[in-house]
């Protein structure tokens, strides 16, 4: 039997003990997989554990039931929340309603009932799961796809740069709904089949797969934007158009996609990767949009498959991409980007063979060498590398071609080349990530006195989401942004404490706590001690 996770909540440590231990979880299909006294601990492990439902009081300190309930409801739309209050309150359960809260209920908890609403939710995920396995209606979907003219329009659309005044024709002829958006984003969406670590029944009949995926991806973007979905028929196996309004944002849209990102892993047990382009503020720019997210796709050998890829944080804000009309040159640059080794030498030796197999003058041999040259001349330009280094203190194209003069000696020099340049570009990568984790621990240090301080914050100032700050972040530094956070704020407190005469209220403000009460809770939890008793230790 499949076990969902759950997280309970609540402010009084006799009434959650006694819950923990009265409920038989197992028999009710979920595990308990935490707990927490407040709003902003169980915050911090929802992030941390993402569970599929969390149990929580109405009334705690520092926040709430209902302010914890809205945070989870918009940062993880699928998990079900149930809350549980002493006070038969209709504003409450007003509130709760329009939270989408799945069950609302009073204390004293009755274990009977609790557990009945346990298994009620647990059914419903059960049915909800099922509903988006069952092979039948994924037939049924199947046979009723977007006809064959729409999807080449799509394909087109985003390959090719048509006349805005038929693109806008088109749209509304085929009724889609994106026009008149204040900037379009696009997202390349890959299914990672191969990937596949737990077969279910579905597996067997892969075609099946993406048309599932579609359903999810519909399910999620629809409660968030207006957007066109179509299979793509080349770089991609999904294409998200998404038009984005006054009330929509990169980083919200960022947010529902890494979540179709989890639900599909979850529900599918697939992993699915989702790269996501730069935005444009108008039709013309779909194409050189389209490129860059397909760009950001490139990247999962570095940031990894089964979550989001934005281009923002995997290349310099800023850059212009480079666009190539020849296949073998982008093959080329994307090989030298990101590697391996192995892809390097059989792309060489692919320009290669094409040199030795052309029936042609050697000054025609001469012409598609410079253009090879040219192409990474111009990437090493964008990626701001010594020339002289890279290319052995040969920078002019006669002294490289005096040298080069036979095919055999250009492939040896090119493949030499191009490896010194991916060292290079993953130097770069390696140096920007250090970078950015200094930069972001300015800012902090800079604005820590800001109760309202938060990773959104930090990401619009670095120009990054905040899903792909917080996994560099921890990785460089050791510890999550909060608790990195948190320590900064209470080594200050402790100077204050040690230097100044400052009542502890003045202190908590200081160091961005707004409410003095949750400062002296973390500020124990911390150090074992209250921060009046502290000062009296001195």
């Amino acid at each position: 039997m499949e076990l969902y996770s759950i997280i309970l909540v609540d402010d009084e440590e006799e009434v959650r003990k006694s819950i923990m231990k009265k409920i038989e979880w197992q028999s009710a299909g979920f595990r308990l997989i935490g707990d927490a006294e407040n709003g902003e601990d169980a915050m911090e492990k929802i992030e941390m554990l993402e569970p599929d439902v969390v149990l929580t009081d109405i009334r705690m300190p520092y926040m709430d039931g209902l302010a914890l309930a809205e945070k989870v409801r918009q940062k993880y739309p699928s998990t079900k929340i149930v809350i549980f209050s002493g006070y038969d309150d209709f504003e409450y359960a007003q509130r709760a309603i329009k939270l989408n809260v799945t069950e609302y209920i009073l204390k004293p908890v009755n274990v009977e009932e609790l557990t009945s609403i346990l298994k009620r939710i647990k059914a419903n995920l059960d049915l909800e799961i099922e509903e988006k396995r069952n092979l039948s209606r994924l037939r049924e979907k199947y046979r009723n796809t977007l006809p064959i003219i729409r999807e080449q329009f799509f394909n087109d659309l985003v390959h090719n740069h048509l006349d805005q005044e038929l693109a806008e024709q088109k749209f509304k002829e085929y009724d889609i709904p994106v026009l008149g958006a204040r900037k379009w984003v696009i997202g390349a969406v890959d299914v990672e089949q191969k990937e596949v670590k737990e077969p279910l029944s579905i597996h067997e009949e892969e075609e099946l797969i993406p048309i599932s995926v579609m359903q999810i991806v519909r399910e999620k973007l629809e409660g968030y934007c207006r957007f066109a979905l179509f299979q793509s028929a080349s770089e991609a196996d999904m294409v998200v158009i998404a038009a984005l309004d006054e009330d929509n944002s990169i980083t919200g849209l960022i947010d529902v996609l890494g979540d179709i990102c989890k639900e599909t892993n979850r529900i599918l047990k697939v992993p699915v990767t989702i790269g996501i382009g730069h935005s444009c503020e108008s039709l013309a720019g779909i194409v050189r949009a389209y490129q860059s997210c397909v760009d950001a796709l490139g990247y999962k050998a570095i940031a990894g498959i089964g979550s989001t890829i934005y281009i923002n944080d995997m290349e310099p804000v800023g850059v212009g991409k480079l666009e190539f009309d020849s296949v073998t040159e982008g093959d080329l640059i994307a090989a030298i980007k990101f590697g391996p080794q192995e892809k390097i030498g059989a792309l060489v030796k692919q320009i290669m063979d094409k040199m030795k197999t052309a029936k042609v003058h050697h000054r025609q041999q001469q012409v598609y060498m410079i253009g090879v040259l040219n192409s990474m001349i111009q990437l090493m330009q964008q990626y701001d590398m010594d020339l002289e280094e890279i290319m052995g203190g040969e920078t002019e194209y006669l002294e490289i071609f005096d040298k080069l003069k036979k095919t055999d000696e250009f492939g040896q020099w090119l493949f030499k080349t191009a490896e010194k340049m991916n060292c290079k570009i993953n130097q770069e990568r390696d140096l920007t990530t250090r970078h950015i984790i200094w930069e972001a621990k300015q800012y902090i240090m800079n604005n820590y006195q800001n109760p309202d301080l938060s990773v959104e914050m930090i990401c619009r100032h670095l120009h990054m989401s905040p899903a792909y700050f917080s996994t560099i972040f921890k990785k460089e530094t050791g510890q999550a942004y909060t608790a990195y956070l948190t320590d900064l704020r209470l080594n200050k407190a402790v100077e204050l404490l040690n230097k100044t005469d400052d009542k502890t209220y003045i202190i908590a403000a200081k160091v961005g706590y707004q409410e003095q009460n949750y400062f002296s809770y973390v500020f124990k939890k911390k150090f074992g001690i209250s921060p009046t008793r502290f000062r009296g230790a001195k």
